[in-house]
């Protein structure tokens, strides 16, 4: 749906409104006419319906609106007298048109000062329970989102089983492309297992300014952009996915739009410099490790240096194979009385490694040597030719919706002939820390600015599957903040003290109040 589509949907429903409800304004005395004008009708009925003009907002933002033109029927319905079980439900059933009936018939007035207090407590409780599913998924869209960390690419940074905060107001939030879907879940809705959207009424892409642009090495969570996974255990290439209902994936941002990457012996390289990581990240990479004796225990010291990928030990000729050791422990490992040979397993220069982006032959590139490979910007032009348009080329098709060809050796664009192109988004570069057991950007290339969610900035719970009892919750962790430096600081203390001490103020003011 483009912008003149999304116009002409609005303009449609607002004139539905205005046949519907001219009457009944004309009833609670107002004019006729309000019922037509857009956005203004809107704050004249909540002075008819007798409700705050904060709702105006909610019924114009996308998710939420789906929770509000319901409540906003029956309370028009409500004010002239409609308050049966039976009103209630036929008007949400037709999805508002009952108050066509409503509207044309003759035996209904306005009723001004209407109580609006439910009637029972069970109407309270669904009462309580919709505003606060409203105010959640308010703050779930365009604020904060809970994110569960699944994968190792990020260790030492984020571990598997790291509950995070993910602000959405750092780099904008960006509104939902799809209009009709369940609030606060993402692609599938829980038990059901079907989707949780309608693919059919989308809005095109639009975000809310944010505060700071992407930095690099800046942790960020993203919708997967070549996401076709009908579930987590089977992908159909033909599977369409909305951009905001792709799966997501958290990985670090280590280029940004503009920046030239290079990655040299397993270390990313930005216009030439060797990058350097925040000192809370810890590169890993795989080793094979030789032992002295058969005594040597591979769990055993996995876990004295700390090695928390679980997919970690391949045992092959008396060799084996650590997946994630980190660069801090190394030298230590490498020294320990029971390994006689440590070496980093590294993809040769110039051996093309199977899914390495771009999967072509052009560029023989693996895991430990890629590129030089420029990142998008906006506005900035390339020359675009037959050895460098396997690099662009999803850009222009997919991303940026260009009709692109080849023919007779030439490339044309939207129907013309073309040896440069001018990019119109910004895209990143997001790669995991855990360089030999991470799907990043290596395998399935850029990533573009609508894609991104938000920024992590808390963990406010951290769970160890591996651990027993009260030690499966990482302690250290709780309520600790994803970037700064230093060692990450718990505030968990602190925040109880705060919770006890708000709790026994409130309960002091209560007893004053007697």
């Amino acid at each position: 749906m483009n912008f003149t589509d999304l116009i002409i949907v609005f303009l449609t429903i607002q004139l539905l409104h205005g046949l519907g409800t001219w009457k009944l304004y004309s009833k609670a005395g107002q004019k006729s006419w309000q019922a037509f004008i857009p956005i203004f009708n809107a704050i004249i009925l909540m002075r008819i319906i007798n409700r705050p003009w904060y709702w105006v907002p909610l019924l114009f933002l996308p998710v939420i609106n789906l929770i509000m033109f319901p409540v906003v029927w029956v309370e028009t319905a409500r004010s002239f007298g409609k308050n049966s079980k039976l009103d209630t439900v036929l008007v949400v059933l037709t999805f508002g048109l009952y108050l066509y009936v409503i509207n044309y018939s003759s035996d209904n007035s306005f009723v001004a000062e209407r109580d609006l207090m439910p009637k029972s407590s069970s109407g309270d409780w669904v009462g309580s329970i919709l505003f606060a599913i409203v105010a959640a998924t308010f703050v779930h869209t365009y604020f904060f989102q809970p994110f569960v960390i699944p994968t190792s690419s990020l260790e030492k940074s984020l571990l598997v089983g790291d509950f995070l905060i993910v602000s959405k107001v750092h780099y904008g939030a960006r509104i939902p492309m799809t209009t009709v879907a369940a609030p606060m879940v993402h692609d599938t809705l829980p038990l059901l297992n079907i989707k949780s959207y309608l693919p059919k009424f989308e809005l095109p892409y639009m975000r809310i300014p944010g505060f700071e642009s992407i930095e690099r090495n800046d942790i960020v969570v993203f919708n997967w952009p070549v996401d076709t996974m009908m579930n987590m255990y089977y992908t159909d290439k033909y599977y369409y996915k909305p951009i905001d209902k792709k799966t997501n994936y958290v990985k670090r941002c280590v280029a940004v739009a503009g920046d030239t990457l290079e990655v040299i012996d397993g270390y990313v390289h930005i216009n030439g410099q060797k990058n350097t990581l925040p000192d809370r990240a810890q590169l890993q990479f795989s080793y094979l490790v030789q032992p002295k004796s058969y005594q040597f225990n591979a769990k055993n010291m996995r876990d004295m240096y700390g090695i928390t990928d679980p997919f970690g030990i391949i045992n092959r000729q008396n060799t084996y194979k650590f997946m994630a050791i980190s660069d801090d422990v190394i030298e230590d490992f490498k020294n320990n009385p029971n390994v006689e040979k440590l070496v980093r397993d590294t993809d040769q220069l110039g051996e093309a490694s199977q899914g390495i982006f771009p999967n072509h032959s052009k560029y023989p590139w693996n895991n430990d040597y890629f590129g030089p490979l420029y990142i998008p910007k906006a506005g900035q032009s390339i020359a675009l030719t037959l050895d460098n348009l396997p690099l662009y080329e999803r850009v222009i098709r997919v991303y940026e919706n260009k009709k692109l060809v080849v023919r007779d050796n030439t490339i044309f664009i939207n129907g013309r002939k073309t040896d440069n192109y001018t990019f119109e988004k910004d895209y990143y570069w997001m790669m995991g820390d855990n360089r030999h057991n991470s799907q990043d950007a290596r395998v399935w290339g850029f990533v573009p600015f609508d894609h991104v969610v938000g920024k992590p900035v808390f963990i406010w719970m951290s769970w160890d599957s591996n651990g027993s009892g009260f030690n499966k919750i990482r302690w250290d962790r709780l309520f600790t903040t994803v970037s700064g430096s230093g060692k990450p600081i718990s505030y968990f203390i602190p925040f109880l003290a705060l919770l006890l001490g708000w709790w026994g103020y409130r309960r002091w003011r209560h007893r004053k109040a007697q």
